[in-house]
Order: structure tokens, then sequence, then C-alpha cells
């Protein structure tokens, strides 16, 4: 059995695209206080996305040992400080307001677990630079976007009507979607090779 530890729709999407067979199940991690105690660490904004993957993958790991289980996690460093998703339209504008014409780093963390252990971790970076965009500019695409920006680490979509703010963008796609897809897959045939099976397809 194959679990996605991730409530994100956009990880959902990612993986069911790829054809693979899965089951959801939402981890019981309080990711604040996990952030907190690795920053009290010393960890930067990279190795906390990689504590917060490693957490959840834990998290239902306990439940179903007997199971292969992914769990993500991701990011956003402007320079020394992490962002995080915006809890209100307002909050959104607030944040984007932030990014203008600054470039930010976007870490996306996976981690696979095979008979309750962690088997694999792995961490990629991707760097987006936002336009010095107008602030109805910003309104017009917080406007067709909706509510959408508020489930986002960053208050925008790639995906969506919010690639009208950005100036350059430098790493993996999906990556900046919050799950580095090729590595992952790359790693389930290494260490779970059965996920790739005709039974496991949908």
């Amino acid at each position: 059995m194959l679990i996605l530890a991730s409530q994100s729709p956009t990880r959902k999407a990612l993986l069911a695209g790829a054809g693979l067979r899965f089951e959801v199940q939402a981890p019981q991690t309080d990711e604040r206080a996990v952030e907190a105690e690795a920053l009290k660490g010393g960890a930067d904004a990279r190795q906390v996305a990689q504590l917060l993957a490693e957490a959840k993958v834990r998290a239902i790991a306990g439940l179903q040992p007997e199971a292969v289980i992914i769990a993500a996690d991701q990011t956003l460093a402007l320079g020394y400080e992490l962002l995080h998703k915006p809890q209100s339209f307002d909050a959104a504008v607030d944040q984007l307001n932030r990014l203008r014409g600054k470039t930010h780093r976007l870490h996306a963390a996976v981690t696979v677990a095979v008979d309750g252990a962690i088997a694999w971790t792995h961490v990629e970076t991707a760097e987006l630079t936002m336009r010095d965009f107008t602030d109805a500019e910003r309104d017009e695409v917080l406007a067709l976007e909706g509510d959408a920006v508020l489930a986002s680490v960053g208050g925008y979509r790639l995906e969506g009507s919010s690639i009208r703010l950005f100036e350059a963008i430098r790493g993996d796609y999906f990556t900046i979607l919050g799950l580095p897809l090729l590595p992952l897959l790359s790693a389930l045939r290494q260490f779970a090779p059965e996920t790739f099976t005709s039974a496991a397809f949908q």
C-alpha cells in the first residue's frame, strides 16, 4: 500500500498524474512546533523543510508500518526569514508586497518510509524573482486566483495567473509546486519497486 501523508491537492494531483495508486492520510503533526524546535537548534530553511517532511512520514509510519509512505513539505525563505501560508486574503496581499521585486527561495523536501522507517529523504531548492509589479497588477492576479492562494506558502500559484508577477525562475517546476517528483519516482523504483507493478497503477 502506498500512502501520501499530505493534505495538499497539488501533491495529490502530481502523484495521480504519474499514474500511481495511493491513499491519502493527513498526519497529525504540529508543524510550527517542529519548525520552532528546528530553528532553536540552528537549522536553516532547507533543513526545516526536511525535518517537517520526516516528522510527517514518521507520524503515519507509526500507524501504518507495513505501508510505503511519502511525505513532503516546503519552506519559503526570504533572506534568513521563513514565511508561511497566508491566513487571510489581506495577509496574502501583505506577503506579496514583501516579495515584490525580490528573490526568494523555495525548499521542497520529500521523504519515503518503508517498513516503518525512513528509507530516503531529498531536498531541492528553487529561486524565484518577482517583478516590481504594481498594486493593480497584484490585485488583479489575486482576484483571478481567489482563495487558492491561501493554500500556498508563497501566497501565489505558479501554475495559475500568479505567473504574471514573476520575472525569473531558476529551478525544477515540480520542486516549486512542492514535490520533487523525478527524484521521488527514482527513489520509489529503488526502495519500493512494487509500487510500479501493474496492480499499483490506476
